[in-house]
């Protein structure tokens, strides 16, 4: 067949689309040359007519033609709705594996769709006169194909980077001609909204872009006809909206209300124009948008590249997905199964009526009198045959409409929407679910009502006006892309809702004024100026009713809270949920617990938040374990990578409520999920500190003073002579160390530390280091006080100017007599542990433990205390963090190897003999390892008491030295680490008398069970006394 026969045939077919539908595929195929589903595949495997499924709801044909890879094809009649067909192809495109191409004929016309995950829809639109084309014909075997050749160059993602970035230059340059950022940001988002309405077809044909191109050169008059164009958009009066001879849409929403528009440059003009002329806008991609589109407007000249940090689509779906989506497609299925079970009825009743038809057909050929005689019993049979099936098309319609009525309801929160695509993503999950039902119910017969699910569905809280407005424009925008995605363009006027629900204020408190009033607290930034005594007050804020409360809170550490917050609101928050949230905990634990009341209250049925991945210990855990308790987490991705702020970090996401779909961690079914966000029978999460190890760990020292020397002020004061009170500078000039000196290189730090001496006058007795703190505060104070900031010691009359803010005496003491001590980082991506000799100061990024015996050492760097303190502990991003009070204190040593007990008790135990030969071994090695003797020298301290000084002998010595640390040595893990590791914990799973090849989790158990029966026996022992802490 050539294309003149086939354009002949089929334009002047007439006849229908399940008669012609197969036809005119299989003369298409005889045109391009390909073969038809039949001769290419006789068993319909990968290529066939009517592909479908067995699915609860129904599904018997979900395409007319399906080819694997390729495209999926459905058939309408002539001049019948192709964006019906599109829809209903593409509500099925993921059980049909997704192809490439999404293709909808008439019969008269072919309709092309590119369907490619994460790229720009593109359509190609093919008449019967363009098959005369052999280009034409050439990009139907391409689709027959599934070529790549026509998938679409640029993303959704790529596309609204590139926009973004360009209004980011634009709302600079306003901004540096004087503009306000909030006015600047208006008008933007104004203009955006107009070329994503242009290019969607809501405003007359190219009419943004010509206005722009024609006033290009004009400035003044660009912004008078821009105005001029906002305000038509927001008039109601049809006949005031004329622009020109264009009558413009009404679109109200409050986006145009305000119509001054800003003055424009040349240059200006010609970014704007340009920027519409490239872009398909109707493609821009919601999820991002705000997200982008804040950040370009809010970013200095040394911004990062624009695109790389938004949440992504796939991210977001991990909260909205077992929040939303699941639940709610488990009620669509319940909903559809007995719509199907009503449609059956409806099938079995019309196959009733036809055989009862045609039997009476046969009977008046066969027996006419016999046929007459029992007209009247045949009616009264059709008549009840006709009722039974109009009460179950009623009925299927019933359940039908019960569900889509459900889902209208279902109202959605994000309580820190930012700009909003948390909520977009949730709306375009809800639209999708309705529609799925809709198109199923449709397949089975019965009438397909209009979509119900709108704008309304989602509720938002955010404290930034500027945020607050794009959360609404990704709503509106979004919105119309589903609905022209699916076919629904006769669109109702006002074309955009007002979006009250998107609120702008704070979510966690309101002011309120005389006589209760509440008042609309400031926007201007997250610290509301603080409340003057006998005026307003703050009250915990009110969150909207909703089904769903899904969202990314701020993340804000609990020590940074006051820098990001200011005391003022920082108090009135601890005030506010005293007892609910502890003083230590992040910021995002507030929502976390805010949700956790909803939900009690009875004020929302699920919970999906975003959150530090540190809210799995410590203080912030706290909330977790009320929840837990309750078994009511049931959702969860434990650390799962974020970007913030242009950052990598590492987050935690969370879902918790009632009414999901099974339980998950990780993306795996469990039965249960811990507070610590781990699935383990053992729940560690309720680990208790034991008595005998108390008094041990210590955190390092916090100097909040100035008083750091450099090294060769340093030897300086060392080589004085000795003082008048007969004491050398040594005793108070002393080597400080980081965790950072563990992990890597160790640094040579020097700082004066007069903590010890008990007056001014006592302190000054140590001339030269006293000159030197002395003159160091003075400086600082002058710095501080010229810029205002409160001076050093000011407000801490408790702590002597020249002493450190904190000096760990209590540290101190316990080191008396040792000859050196267990030291850990804090934060660490290896649990290491090392010894110092106590004239080494460990500072705040340190944990100093108070053994000295390699018996202890060996058991911290065991593997047993190391799975505990990655459990127990929490992690600052991806970095493990080591605390005290949750990874020490509660760790069960062997029994009669406690830190309570003296080393020299147990000196002669086998198993503690066997400990510290693994221990020292291991040490050993190390050391060697890290200062081999053919690569450095070792030069005496010019003060006894220090370790020699460790150098390397020449530059190429110090080039491979400078790579020689313990993280290097443990990210490498050559195979002599690794077996005196296994030899270590060969000593202490004896010690333990456990199997030598214990799996994680059953260390773990035995862990936590030695714990809990410790902590019962030291409660028991002493029921009444309380065993002091120590500050993790």
């Amino acid at each position: 067949m050539n294309a003149a026969d086939f354009i002949r045939k089929w334009g002047d077919s007439t006849l229908r689309e399940r008669q012609a539908s197969q036809s005119h595929f299989n003369d298409l195929c005889a045109l391009i040359g390909e073969k038809t589903p039949t001769e290419a595949d006789p068993f319909g495997e990968t290529y066939c007519f009517e592909r479908g499924a067995e699915k609860t709801g129904g599904g018997d044909g979900w395409a007319d033609v399906w080819k694997k890879g390729c495209f999926a094809w459905e058939y309408k009649g002539k001049h019948k709705d192709l964006k019906g067909a599109l829809r209903q192809v593409q509500a099925y495109a993921l059980d049909l594996q997704n192809p490439p191409f999404l293709v909808v004929s008439d019969m008269e016309r072919i309709e092309v769709h590119t369907n490619w995950t994460n790229t720009v829809s593109k359509t190609h639109v093919l008449t019967l006169e363009d098959l005369r084309e052999p280009a034409k014909l050439e990009l139907l075997r391409q689709v027959f194909a599934g070529s790549d050749a026509l998938k679409p160059g640029v993303s959704p993602q790529e596309l609204t980077a590139t926009v973004a970035e360009r209004f980011g230059d634009l709302g600079k340059r306003l901004q540096e001609r004087g503009h306000a950022p909030r006015a600047v940001a208006h008008f933007l988002n104004q203009l955006v909204f107009c070329m994503f309405a242009e290019d969607a077809g809501l405003l007359p044909d190219a009419l943004f872009s010509r206005t722009i191109k024609a006033t290009q050169t004009r400035p003044g008059v660009a912004q008078a006809q821009l105005a001029d164009l906002f305000a038509k958009m927001a008039t109601e009066a049809e006949d005031e909206r004329f622009f020109g001879p264009e009558l413009i849409r009404w679109f109200n929403g409050g986006l145009f209300d305000r119509a001054e528009t800003l003055p424009l440059t040349v240059q200006d003009l010609k970014l704007i124009g340009d920027t519409a002329a490239d872009n398909d806008w109707s493609e821009i991609d919601p999820a991002i948008f705000g997200t982008l589109f804040e950040q370009a407007l809010t970013a200095t000249r040394e911004r990062p590249a624009l695109g790389a940090h938004y949440t992504d689509r796939e991210k977001i779906l991990k909260i909205v997905e077992p929040v939303i989506i699941r639940p709610l497609t488990a009620e669509r299925e319940a909903a559809l199964a007995v719509v199907k079970a009503h449609a059956e009825a409806m099938k079995a009743a019309e196959a009733e009526r036809a055989a009862l038809t045609e039997a009476a057909a046969e009977q008046f050929r066969s027996d006419p009198k016999a046929a007459k005689a029992g007209e009247g019993k045949r009616q009264k049979a059709l008549t009840a045959i006709a009722k039974r099936r109009d009460a179950a098309y009623g009925a299927a319609q019933d359940a039908l409409n019960a569900f889509l009525d459900r889902l209208a309801a279902f109202r959605v929160l994000d309580p820190a929407c930012g700009s909003g695509n948390f909520l977009y993503v949730a709306l375009q999950a809800l639209k999708d679910i309705e529609l799925r039902a809709i198109v199923e119910a449709e397949r089975m017969g019965i009438a397909a009502p209009a979509p119900r699910v709108g704008l309304d569905a989602v509720k938002g809280i955010e404290i930034e006006a500027y945020a607050a407005e794009l959360a609404r424009v990704t709503l509106w925008i979004g919105d119309l892309q589903w609905m022209k995605r699916n076919g629904y363009t006769n669109y109702r006027e006002p074309i955009l809702n007002t979006l009250d629900q998107i609120e702008c204020r704070d979510a966690l408190m309101t002011k309120v004024g005389e006589g209760g009033a509440s008042l609309a607290p400031s926007t201007a930034s997250r610290s509301p100026s603080p409340a003057r005594a006998g005026e307003d007050q703050w009250i915990e804020a009110q969150w909207p009713e909703a089904d769903a409360i899904i969202g990314n809170p701020p993340f804000l550490g609990g020590k940074r809270m006051r820098d990001g917050l200011g005391d003022a609101y920082v108090e009135r928050l601890f005030a506010l949920f005293k007892g609910r949230v502890p003083a230590e905990a992040d910021f995002v634990v507030y929502w976390i617990e805010k949700g956790w009341e909803a939900i009690k209250a009875g004020r929302a049925r699920r919970v999906g938040l975003v959150a530090t991945n540190s809210v799995r210990g410590g203080a912030n855990r706290k909330v977790l374990e009320t929840i837990a308790d309750a078994e009511a987490l049931q959702e969860a991705w434990a650390d799962e990578p974020w970007i913030l702020q242009g950052a990598a970090v590492r987050v935690s996401m969370l879902g918790y409520g009632e009414g999901f779909v099974g339980r998950q961690l990780d993306g795996r079914a469990v039965a249960t999920i811990n507070a610590d966000l781990t699935s383990a029978a053992a729940d560690l999460t309720k680990a208790a500190r034991l008595s005998a190890n108390s008094n041990i760990a210590f955190q390092g020292i916090k100097f909040g003073s100035p008083f750091e020397i450099d090294e060769p002020q340093a030897r300086l004061l060392l080589n004085m002579p000795i003082n008048p009170n007969g004491l050398h500078n040594a005793k108070v000039v002393r080597r400080w160390t980081t965790g950072l000196d563990i992990a890597r290189r160790p640094e040579e730090r020097w700082v004066v530390d007069l903590t010890s001496q008990q007056s001014e006058q006592e302190a000054a007795l140590f001339e030269g280091p006293f000159a030197v703190a002395r003159a160091a505060i003075q400086t600082e104070n002058q710095r501080r006080a010229a810029s205002k900031k409160r001076l050093l010691r000011a407000g801490e009359p408790h702590v002597p100017w020249w002493a450190h803010q904190r000096s760990r005496g209590d540290l101190w003491r316990s080191l008396e007599g040792m000859s050196r001590y267990v030291a850990t980082p804090e934060v660490s991506k290896h649990r290491l542990f090392v010894f110092f000799p106590p004239a080494i100061l460990p500072t705040g990024s340190i944990y100093a433990i108070a053994r000295d015996d390699d018996a202890t050492f060996g058991i911290l760097h065991s593997r047993f205390h190391e799975l505990w303190s990655l459990r127990l502990g929490t992690s600052l991003e991806d970095r493990p963090r080591y605390t005290p009070s949750t990874t020490f204190e509660t760790f069960p040593f062997p029994e009669g190897l406690t830190p309570n007990i003296p080393a020299a008790d147990y000196a002669a135990d086998p198993r503690a003999v066997a400990i510290a030969a693994a221990a020292e071994k291991l040490n050993a090695l190390r050391e060697a390892w890290l200062d081999p003797p053919d690569l450095t020298v070792r030069v005496p301290e010019v003060v006894p008491g220090y370790p020699d000084r460790i150098l390397p002998k020449d530059e190429a010595a110090a080039k491979i030295l400078k790579k020689r640390t313990l993280t290097n040595l443990y990210n490498e893990r050559p195979a002599w680490l690794a077996m005196a590791h296994a030899a270590l914990d060969d000593a202490v799973a004896d010690a333990y008398g456990w199997p030598r090849d214990l799996s994680d989790e059953q260390v773990l158990e035995r862990l936590f069970a030695l714990n809990q029966s410790r902590a019962a026996a030291e409660a028991a022992a002493a029921p009444a006394k309380k065993t002091k802490r120590t500050k993790a």
